[in-house]
């Protein structure tokens, strides 16, 4: 993504597409999305798209267009609203004509089976959703094509990873949140990719959302920058995470 107004600060050789990513052993690569005001705020005014802007906004569309799965909490389903994950019917044409579905697989982890079915998400039958829950899902009323697939226990994102790489083919992940998946997702150690969009802004504020939520991962996790873009201020950030070779 060059066009626009971005401006390339850094960018290196490990910076390749999303779809040429190699998956790590018997699960998918995982690639996170998300945005972060300057005081490490997670959203505004309730929702992440207050953060967002127009460069923002591409970016978010073209990682979308070039992996095999979204991986998205249930509040962040609810809070924004979730539609279609390609809603685009040209975007959708040339997945299929690179050989792959119209749009990514959509992939819910819920230990409670509540899963927002309001949205406009399940009212589309070409969006593939895939639930991994250890509680029963009510699905009535639902045109999206949903599989659930119980666990006896509560259901772990390995687990899922797993299982979408086995069973349904997925080579990439690409994670939006919300911020208990990630700290779920770095608990699991199951990060490999982090997209952050850098917003020029203080939200401030008591009890709003940080980035990143859960228990504290120690030691903590070391990232390799790879890429570095500029917009309007907005500072569009890409790094690997470091594993010991």
């Amino acid at each position: 993504m060059t066009g626009g107004g971005l401006r390339t600060l850094l960018e290196t050789e490990q910076s390749r597409p999303l779809a040429e990513r190699e998956p790590p052993g018997d699960r998918p690569w995982v690639a996170l999305n998300m945005a972060s005001s300057a005081d490490g705020r997670a959203t505004v005014g309730g929702t992440s798209g207050g953060l967002g802007s127009e460069a923002d906004h591409r970016q978010f569309a073209a990682l979308r267009r070039e992996v095999d799965c979204v991986l998205v909490g249930t509040g962040t389903l609810a809070t924004e609203r979730y539609g279609p994950i390609i809603r685009d019917p040209a975007a959708r044409e040339e997945r299929v004509h690179a050989g792959h579905a119209p749009a990514p697989v959509c992939c819910i982890v819920t230990r409670s089976g509540r899963v927002p079915l309001d949205i406009p998400l399940f009212d589309d039958p070409a969006q593939v959703v895939t639930i991994y829950t250890g509680s029963p899902v009510a699905l009535e009323g639902v045109e999206a094509d949903v599989n659930v697939a119980r666990t006896e226990h509560a259901p772990s994102f390995a687990a899922a990873l797993r299982d979408l790489r086995a069973r349904h083919g997925v080579r990439v992940v690409l994670c939006e949140g919300g911020p208990r998946v990630v700290g779920a997702l770095l608990q699991e150690d199951l990060l490999d990719e982090l997209f952050l969009t850098f917003a020029p802004m203080l939200v401030g504020g008591n009890g709003v959302k940080n980035v990143i939520e859960g228990l504290g991962v120690n030691p903590p996790v070391p990232l390799e920058l790879i890429r570095v873009l500029e917009s309007d201020s907005y500072l569009f950030l890409r790094y690997l995470v470091s594993r010991p070779r």
